[in-house]
């Protein structure tokens, strides 16, 4: 199927020609004509699958059809669409979808997020823009200034719904909830469905249309896995060590926290690798700066939490890597949706110490598959040995392997010039 299939404006479709668009995603080629019949939708697909096209395209065309339906009227109404989002990088990340399918259309959008003054935001939205985009603090916060109503709105988008609930915007949702119009149409998207998340769609939407185009929780085909065991203390070596490879153009580097993730990049830069760090502590201007850097390729690495890179959309993103693992899997999916998308291969790589075992068990139950583990590395773990029944014990200093008697005679931390390990061997693990 091509957009041309899809029953679609002139306009729209020119503009994705621009945009060098042809054929639609899974879940763009179900839900765009569901939306165009004005039915609210439930709609489940992991990360990277074209979520935001598949609602931002036929949201233009349903408000430019009640445009042409009800122009005169069209100026005394307020916002006309709101799109609640959980970050800022994702907002601003929609707000450029908008702006580029609907370039050939008269439709404002604004965008406004928390983090920054809200002068140029209030300034932008008392010109009256058709669509809003928000995240919830933001939102409450300009509602109850009285900058903001909702009582005329007629679509409404809870976007990274499952998102929502991880950062505790819940009762922010809820709140905003009772602010709506009853008789709306209601999109409702997820990466993943846990019961809250459910619970909550219920409350929402109305006889909905249901789009599921994958497994739950489940990661891209496109993205190649690689698990290394390595001691907790060994994991800055073994980052600079594989990123020290000049073939590698970017590597986006997940973290548990804002301190770790400014504790790997300071490492990184001293290693002779640029990179910048990005998180909730970085001002908004910091991080769209390091984006921009990272975006035209002047900083190879950015190192960001979970929070921060939520939305973060790199074309060609080549890597992910898990410095640490993440103790939720749905955050383990999401990580690695960063590469691999639109279609085009990708590889992640995640760092696994002895205290992270368990949630490597996790997410490999929640995905459905083994990650092949990558042993061929500088930096083994430390009397690491695999059993047939998946049982890892350790081993005495006298019963490691050559490979692992000679990692101690390695250069020392500040030794990052050696060749970058390549995976050349994998071992099959079972439970």
């Amino acid at each position: 199927m091509t957009f041309n299939q899809l029953d679609l404006l002139p306009e729209i479709l020119k503009a994705l020609d621009e945009e060098g668009y042809s054929n639609p995603t899974p879940v763009q080629e179900q839900a765009i004509p569901k939306i165009l019949k004005r039915r609210d939708m439930l709609g489940c697909a992991q990360t990277g699958t074209g979520k935001t096209a598949a609602f931002a395209i036929p949201i233009l065309q349903l408000i430019t059809e009640d445009y042409k339906l009800a122009r005169k009227s069209w100026n005394h109404k307020p916002v006309h669409c709101l799109i609640l989002t959980p970050t800022r990088e994702l907002a601003i990340q929609i707000g450029e979808s908008f702006k580029a399918y609907g370039r050939h259309l008269h439709i404002k959008h604004t965008v406004i997020f928390g983090g920054v003054g809200q002068t140029d935001q209030v300034n932008s939205l008392r010109k009256g823009p058709e669509i809003l985009i928000a995240t919830p603090g933001r939102l409450l916060d300009l509602i109850q200034q009285g900058f903001i109503r909702l009582n005329e709105l007629d679509y409404f988008v809870l976007d990274e719904a499952d998102r929502m609930l991880d950062m505790g915007f819940i009762h922010d949702v809820k709140r905003i909830l009772k602010l709506l119009p009853a008789k709306r149409q209601s999109l409702f998207f997820s990466a993943t469905m846990p019961a809250p998340i459910q619970q909550l769609a219920n409350g929402i939407l109305t006889q909905p249309e249901k789009v599921e185009v994958t497994p739950v929780s489940s990661t891209a085909e496109t993205v190649k896995q690689w698990l290394y065991y390595v001691d907790k203390p060994n994991k800055r070596k073994l980052l600079a060590e594989l990123l020290s490879d000049d073939s590698i153009e970017r590597a986006l580097v997940f973290t548990r926290t804002k301190h770790g993730a400014d504790r790997v990049a300071r490492d990184l830069n001293k290693a002779g690798i640029k990179a910048l760090a990005i998180h909730g502590d970085k001002s908004q201007g910091a991080r769209q700066n390091a984006l921009n850097q990272f975006r035209e390729k002047s900083t190879k690495v950015l190192v960001a939490t979970d929070i921060a890179a939520r939305g973060i959309d790199i074309d060609e993103l080549n890597l992910v890597i898990n410095f640490e693992i993440p103790n939720v899997p749905e955050t383990y999916v999401h990580r690695i949706g960063r590469t691999g998308r639109a279609g085009l291969k990708g590889t992640a790589y995640s760092f696994c110490d002895s205290e992270e075992k368990a949630y490597i068990r996790d997410i490999e139950k929640t995905i459905g598959r083994k990650i092949p583990v990558q042993d061929a590395h500088a930096f083994p773990m430390t009397g690491f040995v695999e059993e047939p029944k998946g049982q890892q014990s350790k081993q005495s200093n006298s019963n490691r392997s050559p490979r692992q008697s000679n990692s101690s005679k390695r250069p020392s931390k500040n030794s990052y010039g050696r060749k970058s390990a390549k995976p050349t061997r994998t071992t099959s693990r079972s439970k």
